[in-house]
């Protein structure tokens, strides 16, 4: 029987997201692997909250769509038998075993490397046994599909409710490490707040530098040649709060949703290659709370009247 378009379309599908789902979920276990023994050795500029997320969306999306491509191939199957011999569907079968046999050598030949070598940390375990436990139970699915000539509708109904409900168990978990959505967006509006105060000191020394004197409030900072206007709180649309204290002091506010501290170890957090002083100089807490800044003149020198040239 040959392959038809509809076929073709079907089964790659169904293979993609079979792959997209398997790969997303090992990412999860490995970012709560990561969560629960953190290494302090690793260095990274991607957080472990943007591939959760990252991971949790392609799960949602792909893994429905799986079990629903494959419950409809099964009950084509089951009405038209001939259809297991379709070659799109040996094809990517044997090539899905194909790949997770490769995986649970490569999987165990690292375990038993790091064995010998002194190295078989928890974390390092945890990784190697949620792979091998994924690629042994893929391998296990569609070897006994072969050899069977088709799994009964309890298994495949016993495969799909099993997977659904680890991966479901994943997904959960994953809001409790990053929080809800609304969480995460919060999260957000105060770095954006941060940027924005980080902005406003700059304009701000850059008129004092200008004009040796602070500006009585920031519409002063206002340009039109090269368009600066003071940017306000992302979420009130408030005008940002500006006091100056003393003629090289001033004092920056704003209402924040929750604390930052650059300097603490979250697992949830991306870690810089190195630790940069300026960012922990915007630490706060939740709630309102004011930075209060005094410039230094001879950190910020004025520019010096050129010498007039002379005649000849």
């Amino acid at each position: 029987m040959k392959s038809t378009p509809k076929d073709v379309f079907m089964y790659l599908l169904t293979f993609v997201t079979l792959y997209i789902g398997v790969i997303s979920f090992i990412a999860l276990l490995f970012q709560y692997v990561n969560a629960l023994y953190p290494d302090q050795l690793y260095y990274s500029y991607i957080s472990t909250t943007d591939t959760i997320r990252r991971s949790m969306a392609s799960l949602i999306i792909a893994w429905p769509v799986f079990l629903f491509l494959t419950w409809q191939l099964n009950k084509e199957t089951r009405k038209e038998p001939e259809k297991r011999d379709l070659k799109i569907r040996k094809w990517l079968t044997y090539l899905t075993l194909f790949v997770a046999a490769v995986t649970i050598i490569i999987d165990l030949i690292s375990l038993l490397y790091n064995f010998l070598g002194g190295e078989l940390t928890m974390r390092f375990s945890l990784k190697v046994l949620s792979v091998l436990i994924v690629a042994v139970g893929v391998f296990g699915y569609y070897l006994s599909d072969i050899k069977q000539n088709g799994l009964s509708r309890n298994i495949n109904q016993i495969f799909g409710i099993t997977t659904s409900l680890f991966i479901l168990i994943a997904i959960v978990a994953g809001f409790f490490i990053i929080g809800t959505p609304g969480e995460q967006r919060a999260k957000r509006l105060d770095e954006q707040r941060v940027q924005d105060l980080q902005m406003l000191q700059s304009e701000i020394i850059g008129y004092w530098n200008q004009k040796d004197t602070l500006p009585e409030q920031l519409s002063d900072l206002k340009n039109s040649i090269t368009g600066f206007t003071p940017p306000t709180d992302p979420e009130t649309g408030n005008a940002y709060e500006y006091t100056v204290i003393e003629p090289l002091t001033f004092e920056l506010c704003a209402t924040f949703t929750h604390e930052r501290n650059v300097a603490e170890k979250s697992p949830t957090a991306p870690r810089p290659i190195y630790f940069d002083p300026y960012q922990a100089n915007w630490d706060h807490p939740a709630g309102r709370h004011c930075f209060e800044r005094t410039i230094d003149p001879d950190l910020y020198p004025k520019e010096r009247e050129k010498p007039t040239p002379l005649l000849d």
